[in-house]
C-alpha cells in the first residue's frame, strides 16, 4: 500500500472515547454546528466525497479486518479498503476501528464513516453567490467576480457546450436548471430528490423556507453520494423569488391543484411544446421547477408567484405520487425536454 498520508498502526478500540463520542453526536445539529463537523456514513457517500471533495474532509473512519475476516490490507473489505486507499492518496487521516466502535459511531456506517469541515463544504456548494447555510430576501443576486461560484451564466455555457444535433445546431434550452423544495421536513425524503435532480442534470438544488438540515446524516446518506456532485443551497421564499426574477429563471410550480383560477397544465403537454427543433438561442430562460411540502404540497399564495404550475397525469387508480417519484418523473422529463 503507498499512502500520501500516514495511517496509524493502531486500532481504535475504545467505544467510550471522547474521539468517538464526538464523532458519534455530529448526529445532533447543535454539535454539528458547535463543532463545524459533519458526519457522512456509507461506502457509496463517503467514496464520493473523497472523489469529488477531498479536501473537505478531516478525518476517515474504516472498520479493521483480521487473518479470520479474509481482510484486506487491513481493511474489514476490498470496498472500504479501496475507499481508504483513495482517501490516504489525498492526503487524507485514516483511522482504523473495531467493528464495535465503527458501530458506535454510526449503526448506519456499514463500516466506514468520514467527518467532513462544515464551512468548507457549504463553500463547495455554493450556486449564484447562495450557500446552504441560507440567503435572505434582500440578497443581491450580483456575485463575487473572484469566487468560483457556478453562476447562472456559467450554467447556460455549460448548456450551449453540451452537445450538437447532426446539423451542427445545439439543442436544448439555454440557462440554468434548478430543482427547489419547498419546506421539506423528512430527511429520506430531502436525499431522495437531491439524488434525482443529480441524475436530471440539474445545475442546482435549492431547499426553500424551513426545511430539514442538509447535514442531517439521513439526508446524506439517502442521497447515496449525490449531494457531493452539484451545488445544494438554501433560500428564504421571497429571496428565492427575487433571486428567480433577477436571473429571468421562470418558476415552474408541481402541483396537482393549482389555484381557483389557474388550473395546472399537463406535463405531456408541456414536454410537447419543447419537444421538435427549438433550438437553445430560442429561449434564453432557464427553470426552477418548485415541489411542495410533503403533506401540504404548495399554497395558493406560493402558487400565485409562480409563472406555470404543471401536473403529473396519473393514468391508473393511485390518488398520487409521493414527493420523491414525483420529482425524479419531472425532473428527468424535463431533463429530457432539455436535450
Amino acid at each position: 500500500m503507498v499512502t500520501g498520508m500516514p495511517i496509524s498502526a493502531e486500532v481504535l478500540a475504545n467505544v467510550k472515547a471522547d474521539r468517538i463520542r464526538r464523532v458519534s453526536d455530529l448526529a445532533n445539529r447543535r454539535s454539528r454546528e458547535k463543532s463545524g463537523r459533519f458526519l457522512i456514513e456509507g461506502p457509496q457517500s463517503v467514496r464520493e466525497v473523497v472523489a469529488w471533495h477531498p479536501d473537505v474532509v478531516r478525518d476517515l473512519y474504516v472498520q479493521a479486518g483480521d487473518a479470520s475476516d479474509g481482510s484486506h490490507d487491513g481493511f474489514a473489505n476490498q470496498t472500504i479498503a479501496a475507499i481508504a486507499q483513495a482517501a490516504l492518496d489525498s492526503d487524507i487521516y485514516v483511522h482504523r476501528a473495531t467493528r464495535e466502535v465503527m458501530t458506535r459511531i454510526s449503526s448506519d456506517a456499514q463500516g466506514i464513516a468520514a467527518v467532513g469541515d462544515l464551512t468548507a463544504m457549504r463553500d463547495a456548494m455554493r450556486f449564484d453567490g447562495v450557500s446552504s447555510h441560507g440567503a435572505s430576501a434582500n440578497d443581491s443576486p450580483v456575485r463575487d467576480a473572484s469566487s468560483h461560484d457556478t453562476s447562472v451564466e456559467d450554467a447556460a455555457e455549460r448548456d450551449a457546450h453540451d452537445g450538437g444535433a447532426d446539423d451542427g445546431s445545439v439543442r436544448g434550452i439555454s440557462g440554468p436548471f434548478v430543482a427547489a423544495f419547498w419546506q421539506v421536513r423528512d430527511p429520506g425524503n430531502a436525499g431522495t430528490v437531491i439524488r434525482a435532480a443529480d441524475a436530471a442534470g440539474c445545475d442546482a438544488v435549492v431547499f426553500v423556507d424551513d426545511c430539514v438540515d442538509v447535514f442531517n446524516p439521513k439526508v446524506i446518506r439517502s442521497t447515496a453520494g449525490s449531494l457531493f456532485h452539484l451545488p445544494v443551497v438554501s433560500m428564504t421564499t421571497g429571496g428565492f423569488f427575487d433571486r428567480a426574477r433577477a436571473d429571468g429563471v421562470r418558476v415552474i410550480a408541481a402541483d396537482v391543484y393549482g389555484t381557483d383560477d389557474r388550473k395546472p397544465e399537463l406535463l405531456p403537454d408541456v414536454l410537447a411544446e419543447r419537444s421538435g427543433t427549438r433550438r437553445i438561442t430560442d429561449d434564453p430562460h432557464g427553470d426552477a421547477i418548485l415541489f411542495g411540502n410533503e403533506a401540504r404540497g404548495l399554497p395558493r399564495d406560493v402558487l400565485k408567484r409562480c409563472d406555470r404550475i404543471v401536473s403529473i397525469p396519473l393514468y391508473g387508480k393511485a390518488e398520487s405520487l409521493n414527493l420523491g417519484t414525483s420529482a425524479a418523473v419531472m425532473l428527468m422529463s424535463l431533463a429530457m425536454a432539455r436535450r
